[in-house]
Parts: structure tokens; sequence; C-alpha cells
């Protein structure tokens, strides 16, 4: 049996690789290489995702069919299944999500065109919005803007 990976590219060539296992409800794996990359470690429960990424804390709750929650100290709020949209941050300052999902590919953009990143990921078994919770951890972890304190 092989591996179930969540994989990719997050902000194209000169962006940074996001590479997680799946093993049942937990999501393990590193967003960016071995010197300036964070470990992630992820947790699918029954009320939502619970985990780190680096030394910050992931807490997102389902609420009324959306993810609601915090990935370190951004608010994040996710809607959809296999097209997924939302927002990371607050209003004036955040990061538009907006993903599609195509076979066992995700697609999607972080912010807007001109100052996001794109992101493409293979999902192996996964769905969607775990692929699009994967991609904004992996940018608030690695994105200085997104990690800042305001």
């Amino acid at each position: 049996m092989s591996e179930d990976l969540i994989k990719g590219r997050l902000g194209g060539a000169d962006g940074y690789s996001v590479r997680c296992a799946i093993d049942g409800d937990r999501i393990s794996g590193r967003a960016g290489g071995r010197l300036h990359g964070k470990d992630i470690d992820l947790e699918i429960t029954e009320r939502g995702v619970e985990g780190t990424v680096g030394s910050e804390p992931v807490r997102i709750e389902l609420e009324e069919g959306e993810l609601r929650g915090n990935v370190g100290g951004q608010k994040l709020v996710l809607r959809g299944v296999d097209r997924v949209t939302g927002f990371l941050g607050e209003p004036i300052v955040g990061w538009n999500v907006v993903a599609q999902q195509q076979g066992e590919q995700l697609v999607g953009q972080l912010g807007s065109t001109v100052l996001g990143r794109p992101f493409e990921l293979a999902l192996g078994s996964a769905p969607g919005w775990v692929g699009a919770l994967v991609a904004v951890v992996a940018f608030y972890a690695l994105e200085p803007r997104a990690s800042a304190s305001r």
C-alpha cells in the first residue's frame, strides 16, 4: 500500500514545497525545506481540526457548515468541500482563500492575484478542504506577512 500524501507547491517557482502524510485522522509533514521549513502536525477531530504548525497552535471548529478558528494568531474561515473559499486574518490586512478540487488535484490562490500566492497540491485521497487547510497553514508558517503580529 502506498503512503497517502498531500504534496505540491505554494507560490510557484519561487515559493516552497508542501509535503504531508495522511495517516487516518492525522496529517503530518513539512512546509518548506529542511533549514527554513516548519513542521505541520494536524488532527481531524469530531469537532474540527487541531494541532500545530512550527510552534504555533492551530485550532479550528466546524460551525454551521464553516470551519472557523485560528492558525497561530490569525483568524481563519473556510467553507466548501471541493470548491473552497474563505479568509485568513483580519478584513483589511488578510488574505482571501479560493481553491478548486479537480480529481486528486487542488488548485488555488491565497490573497490577491497581484500580491497573493498561487498553490497546487496533489491530494491523494484527501478532500479539497483538507488540502486548502494545509495550504493555508503552510502559507501562515512561511509567509512573513501572514504570521507577523500587527
